[in-house]
Order: structure tokens, then C-alpha cells, then sequence
């Protein structure tokens, strides 16, 4: 059953939402824009919230402010990365809230992922393809969230993830929930022989992990035309997970393609990379108080 919930108001943003995690806390709010509900024009049309697609930055201003006020969420707490497709997991701490809201030059920098215990900021990240993860501990009451495409996938951000979860905040993986959201399916992303050198050993590595541990999971590889395969990011992420210590019960899977339904979300590969960014989001507590 897919877990991230498609949910429609009369003007505002196209979101899918997280509501199983949702209900766990008050104040937890989780999820993913579609591109509908915004400002933008043709080609990042209409809900881009990328400041780096060369949309007018008022429209993405304006985009966003959208966004924060369709989850009553004051737009002071969006805090943001300048993603650059590593490993690098950053902690968010309070005087680190409200980082790239505004401009690319304030964002915290090679940061494709972030991670926070603090109430009333509000984590985001932006995808037109790549894969958004999201980490909640309940326990400990962190929150973290990582963009993956097939580079941070090879360096095993979700992995990385939870280590620095751990490590900063003692969180035991086994308490952590794992989330992955809407991006491009292994029906339409065919990869040649350069990123399948880098997938391969990971790929193999994660195989033996299943088959020891004696657990099911979808193949990640399929050969494609000569030299190419269709590579599987969202299980390739969920195996990822589960070798960190996550279980596989506490881990959500979305099977949104963005590739399949350009109708409803960006596709970088399927629109020849002129197009808008969705945002995933993860945080705690609404922070009226601190706006």
C-alpha cells in the first residue's frame, strides 16, 4: 500500500503526505510536493521550489511561503542545504534555522543531508528524480532527511545518516523509522556502464546482506540494452537502510514514479532537465512562538 498520501486543497500546493508517521507525534509533519499549486511559468511550472533551475527567485520565494503556509508552518523555520550529490551530514542546530530560505549563499553548504533534535525547524531538500530519504527516532525525538541520486546513493548517504544519528544523539538504529519517497522507478531510469561500475559492489555487497540475514528484496539490476541496466534507487536505498540497523518493518517505500507521472510531479531526465524541483520536508513542533 503506498504510503505517502496524495492530498489536494482548492488553490494551494499538491502534496503527498506521510500520515502513519504523522500520527505517531503531534506536531510531526512529513511529505513531498507534486508541481501543482504555485507561481512559476513553462518550463518550472508551477510548484518549483529550486532556486538553482533558473525560475525567477520571487516566484520560488513565493512557492515556498505557499508551502509554509499549507502546513501552518511559519516560513522562518525552512532550513535547507546546497546539495551537491555527497555524504555529508550535517546537524542542524537553532542558530542554523531558517539556512536557504531565502538564497542559495545562506544554505548550509555540501550538505545533502540534514539532521536535527531541535523543535520548530522545519528540514527540506529538492528532487526532480533522486531519491528523498527521511529518519525519525521517536526515542530520542530526531529527525533527519537525505537526498539521493545513484552518487549519494554508491556513498550510502542513508548509512552515513544514521551513523551521524547515533553518534550526536545516541540513537539506536532499531528505534529509527525510515522513509522513501516519490522518484524515479526502475521502469525509467536505464544507467550505462559508468554508473553501473560504481553501483555494482555495493549491489553485491547488499545481496550477500539479504541472503544471510534471510530476507526478501526486489532485484536492483536489469539488464537493459547492450552495455546499460535499469537500476532500482528506491530498493538500492531501502537495502541501504536495513544494512544500517534500520528494520525492515519500520521502513516506508513509495512507489510514486516521477519518471511515469510527469502530470504530477518534476522529471529531470523525462523533461531534458528543463523543469521545476519538488521538496521533501520533515519537522517537529510548529514553532508559532518563534516566527
Amino acid at each position: 500500500m503506498e504510503p505517502f498520501k496524495r492530498f489536494e486543497t482548492a488553490k494551494g500546493p499538491s502534496l503527498f503526505l506521510l500520515p502513519e508517521w504523522m500520527e505517531i507525534s503531534e506536531g510531526l509533519t512529513v511529505g513531498f510536493t507534486g508541481r501543482e499549486g504555485g507561481e512559476s511559468t513553462t518550463p518550472w511550472e508551477s510548484l518549483n521550489c529550486g532556486l538553482h533551475v533558473g525560475d525567477e527567485n520571487a516566484a520560488v520565494l513565493d512557492n515556498r511561503r505557499r508551502l509554509a503556509e499549507a502546513l501552518q508552518w511559519p516560513y522562518e523555520a525552512w532550513t535547507c542545504g546546497e546539495q551537491v550529490h555527497g555524504n555529508r551530514v550535517y546537524q542542524v542546530k537553532r542558530e542554523d534555522r531558517g539556512r536557504g530560505r531565502l538564497d542559495r549563499e545562506s544554505a548550509i553548504q555540501e550538505a545533502d543531508a540534514l539532521m536535527t533534535a531541535e523543535k520548530d525547524v522545519l528540514l527540506t531538500s529538492f528532487y526532480a528524480d533522486c531519491v528523498p530519504l527521511y529518519f525519525y527516532d521517536p526515542a530520542e525525538e530526531v529527525i533527519a532527511l537525505a537526498h539521493a541520486g545513484w552518487k549519494g546513493t554508491a556513498l550510502e548517504i542513508a548509512h552515513h545518516t544514521v551513523e551521524a544519528m547515533s553518534e550526536a544523539y545516541g540513537c539506536l538504529p532499531a528505534n529509527i523509522r525510515g522513509g522513501i519517497g516519490p522518484s524515479i522507478g526502475q521502469c525509467c531510469y536505464e544507467v550505462d556502464g559508468v554508473v553501473l561500475s560504481k553501483i555494482e559492489p555495493l549491489v553485491r555487497e547488499l545481496d550477500e546482506l539479504m541472503q544471510t540475514r534471510g530476507l526478501a528484496g526486489e532485484q536492483v539490476v536489469l539488464p537493459a540494452s547492450e552495455g546499460k541496466a535499469r537500476i532500482n534507487l528506491k530498493e538500492l536505498n531501502r537495502q541501504i537502510m536495513i544494512k544500517a540497523g534500520i528494520l525492515p518493518t519500520r521502513i516506508e517505500l513509495s512507489e510514486w514514479c516521477t519518471g511515469c507521472r510527469t502530470d504530477l510531479f518534476f522529471s529531470h531526465r523525462m523533461e531534458g532537465g528543463q523543469t521545476g524541483r519538488m521538496v521533501s520536508w520533515i519537522g517537529m513542533g510548529r514553532g508559532e512562538a518563534l516566527a
